[in-house]
């Protein structure tokens, strides 16, 4: 007789890169809060078990960089990500005004060959948003026009 626990190992990497703005783009991290909700998230997601291998970005987005487990969605990930941190910014009174994020967010898998380059591209956005708006930099990474 088979045993199906013994014999049928699962093994899995899937490696999300995601972007998600600010509420209507309205640049709510700049200065310290965007570290301190940069750090905030790599905690929260390390308690709820998500493994966040990257996160960086500029005043109204941040990307990440996310290696899902088997159990995992993108969507869910995403929703605790954003709707925790959004709550503790609140909590913490760490804006100037009510802070939100946008209802949307892009997420597209990448291959393990590209794991390293896409944590160079997070690393580096202060220069990648240089010479490239929000808009531009989504539709050139996603083939998808920006949406709030």
């Amino acid at each position: 007789m088979l045993n199906l626990k013994t014999t049928i190992m699962s093994y899995t990497k899937i490696w999300i890169h995601a972007v998600f703005g600010t509420k209507r783009r309205y640049p709510y991290l700049s200065g310290s809060i965007k570290k301190k909700v940069i750090n905030h998230i790599f905690k929260n997601a390390d308690e709820k078990g998500i493994t966040m291998s990257k996160i960086n970005g500029m005043s109204d987005h941040l990307h990440c960089l996310i290696r899902l487990h088997p159990k995992q969605c993108v969507a869910d990930v995403l929703q605790l990500i954003k709707g925790e941190s959004g709550h503790w910014l609140n909590e913490n009174r760490t804006c100037k005004s009510k802070f939100g994020w946008s209802v949307k967010y892009y997420a597209v898998s990448i291959s393990e060959k590209d794991v390293e380059i896409v944590k160079k591209y997070i690393r580096d956005q202060e220069y990648h948003h240089s010479n490239k708006t929000l808009q531009q930099e989504v539709e050139e990474l996603f083939g998808v026009p920006y949406e709030d």
